[in-house]
């Protein structure tokens, strides 16, 4: 009865990952505190074990005028059953570029090489860590449910623990369209811990359709989703 029930098991999370998507494209508004600030675009591309994340974010409306920047941030890596295991990160800003981050991540060796302002450090790598912008895409392969989430999460930098609680399942209106969504936000533990709220759409692969960024410094950065194509 226990193998057939690892065999039932494991068959489910093969087709769980078969069934994932293969491409996303995906713009979000960015907003503080009612005040559009900019916009960002992501492609998301799986072709067979392997993908690819790109996010763009570009200043807009008093922001562009006061700070002109654009943000590149990108992720390749592999997919299992399990789902993202980053193998690179990349953060490159047009305006700053002596805050341009890379980072590789060697899971043979349970290590993660950042390089930082002309520094490069080794950090112990938890298994299952994704980076900024693979943990966003991480939750189409876990399950929700009422319990929380916790996941290892790397800025490029260091390597922080998150737990995401379950808040509520409201449906929320978006310029993309309406969602049935789950809503779980961070439980800090820490004055500098950053606060981050996110409603994941059920019927769309668990895709962020809302973000909130509370920065210890005082900046609260909205994302809503206004296009989004799945393939």
């Amino acid at each position: 009865m226990r193998a057939l029930a690892t065999a039932i098991l494991l068959a489910a999370s093969v087709s769980a990952w078969a069934a994932a998507p293969t491409r996303i494209e995906a713009e979000y508004q960015l907003t503080n505190r009612g005040l559009n600030i900019g916009r960002m675009t992501e492609t998301y591309v799986r072709t067979g074990d392997t993908y690819e994340i790109r996010s763009v974010s570009r200043s807009e409306g008093v922001l562009k005028v006061l700070f002109d920047e654009q943000i590149t941030l990108q992720s390749t890596g592999r997919v299992s059953a399990e789902g993202l295991q980053p193998l690179r990160f990349e953060e490159r800003r047009t305006r700053e570029p002596k805050r341009n981050v890379e980072a590789d991540f060697d899971w043979e060796r349970g290590l993660m090489r950042s390089r930082f302002r002309g520094e490069v450090s080794g950090h112990a790598l938890p298994p299952a860590t994704q980076d900024r912008i693979s943990m966003m895409y991480q939750f189409m392969h876990v399950q929700g449910g009422r319990g929380n989430l916790t996941l290892s999460m790397s800025n490029g930098r260091k390597i922080e623990l998150y737990t995401y609680r379950l808040v509520d399942e409201p449906r929320i209106v978006t310029p993309a369209g309406e969602f049935d969504t789950q809503h779980y936000e961070r439980v800090t533990s820490k004055s500098n811990d950053r606060h981050v709220e996110v409603w994941l759409a059920k019927s769309h692969h668990n895709f962020p359709v809302r973000v909130i960024l509370d920065d210890p410094r005082g900046l609260r950065v909205e994302q809503i989703l206004v296009a989004l194509r799945i393939e």
